[in-house]
């Protein structure tokens, strides 16, 4: 079965002036530098939702993975700033309990097609074990 969300922070998109600039600085070489070690960081990070299960793996050398079972899930926040807004990107924050949030996420593409695929496990578990 194929994931219903699977995804990288977004670099472009996450923060455009700042891509723009790495590109201009490309030239002097600084800018390839940081290009590279934006992307690394970037798909170090990937989230993937596929049924009940929300999993995150972070690193490149040493890896954490965090399994979630999104009918476990309490809260979704999403935050965007208004030019994440127009990119469709933002900071998605996971809660199951408690007060502070279980994972924080930056940059993500799409956040809320996040909200909305664990909140609709939330209204109705079993649609992903049909």
């Amino acid at each position: 079965m194929a994931p219903e969300y699977d995804a990288s922070p977004a670099m472009f998109r996450n923060n455009p002036i700042g891509f723009i600039v790495a590109v201009i600085l490309i030239p002097v070489g600084v800018g390839a530098v940081i290009l590279i070690y934006w992307y690394l960081k970037a798909h170090a990070t990937r989230m993937t939702i596929s049924g009940n299960a929300l999993h995150i793996s972070r690193g490149l050398f040493s890896k954490e993975n965090i399994d979630i079972d999104a009918r476990k899930i309490r809260t979704v926040t999403v935050k965007q700033s208004f030019w994440q807004r127009i990119f469709d990107v933002g900071m998605i924050e996971i809660f199951t309990g408690g007060d502070d949030a279980e994972c924080t996420l930056m940059g993500m593409p799409y956040p809320n097609k996040v909200r909305e695929l664990v909140k609709s496990r939330a209204l109705d578990p079993d649609r992903a074990e049909r």
